[in-house]
């Protein structure tokens, strides 16, 4: 008799989940997790600075971001990375992002290092994308609550 498959559930965007079945030693990723992991290879443009054969090393520096852009529709999204000075002191990282509803969101950093360089600048726009998501909650902004009567 043939093991009966194991089931698993898999959390997916939205906070819903998906039952797949296991067989043997498969591991389940789910559509949704394929399409979140592309998005930054799909609007992520190596600008000056940075050779052609730096972009997996520039896309797995910034795979932070990935969960912060998958709510938008990569068509609509455009995310920029350039470096200034690279054989300088300091190397200046400019990335940019322009996302659907939101002026352009820009983070500049300046460091010797420049993986460090290119973390700090990471940051820096994932903290700029949480603000403004939570400058629309409407806990924040009266207009966007409903009234109670």
């Amino acid at each position: 008799m043939a093991p009966r498959p194991r089931r698993q559930t898999l959390p997916i965007a939205g906070g819903s989940t998906v039952a797949t079945r296991l067989q043997g030693d498969e591991v389940a990723v789910s559509e949704t997790d394929n399409q979140r992991r592309n998005v930054l290879d799909e609007v992520l443009r190596v600008g000056a600075g940075f050779k052609e054969g730096e972009r997996a090393w520039v896309l797995d520096a910034l795979s932070a971001l990935v969960p912060h852009l998958a709510r938008w529709d990569p068509d609509d999204l455009d995310v920029e990375i350039s470096a200034k000075d690279r054989e300088g002191k300091e190397q200046h990282i400019t990335l940019r992002a322009d996302l659907p509803g939101y002026s352009p969101l820009v983070a500049v950093v300046a460091d010797r290092n420049l993986d460090r360089a290119l973390a700090e600048a990471k940051h820096e726009l994932i903290r700029q994308i949480e603000d403004h998501k939570s400058m629309r909650e409407p806990q924040h902004n009266r207009h966007l609550r409903t009234k109670t009567t």
